[in-house]
């Protein structure tokens, strides 16, 4: 099952967290937001499908985020687990940790931001698209 939503970069995306990654809604962001990787999201976790949401909220499912800009890729693996609400009104956080607030997409990441394809960032400081594909197997 796969689930595809754009958001844009910042010339204030540093890319620099060593723990979690996250898009948002928000237009703006500070340069200390340095988890924040890509801004205007046109989705929010409450638009998933149900059947992705319901597959999200169990422990053993293995999520796969690819992003993608005009010259990078990074694909970021991790797990969901049944207290994600995925209620959160703009922000989508990917974690290292297993810390699940409404704001949480999924925990045990493999990545943060700080180890993101530098490509990758290079082109969401210059404000580019970024796709990003949500696989849940």
């Amino acid at each position: 099952m796969e689930y595809i939503l754009y958001a844009k970069g910042h010339p204030n995306v540093t890319s620099a967290h060593k723990s979690t990654f996250e898009v948002t809604m928000d237009k703006e962001i500070g340069i200390k937001a340095d988890c924040i990787i890509g801004v205007s999201s046109d989705s929010k976790l409450e638009d998933f499908p149900d059947e992705l949401r319901k597959a999200i909220q169990c422990e053993d499912t293995v999520i796969k985020i690819q992003l993608q800009t005009e010259n990078g890729f990074d694909e970021i693996i991790g797990y969901g687990h049944l207290e994600l609400t995925l209620d959160h009104p703009t922000d989508m956080v990917c974690r290292k940790s297993d810390f699940k607030c409404s704001r949480t997409l999924m925990i045990k990441a493999n990545k943060a931001a700080v180890d993101l394809n530098r490509e990758l960032i290079s082109d969401l400081k210059q404000g580019k698209e970024l796709k990003v594909k949500i696989i849940v197997e």
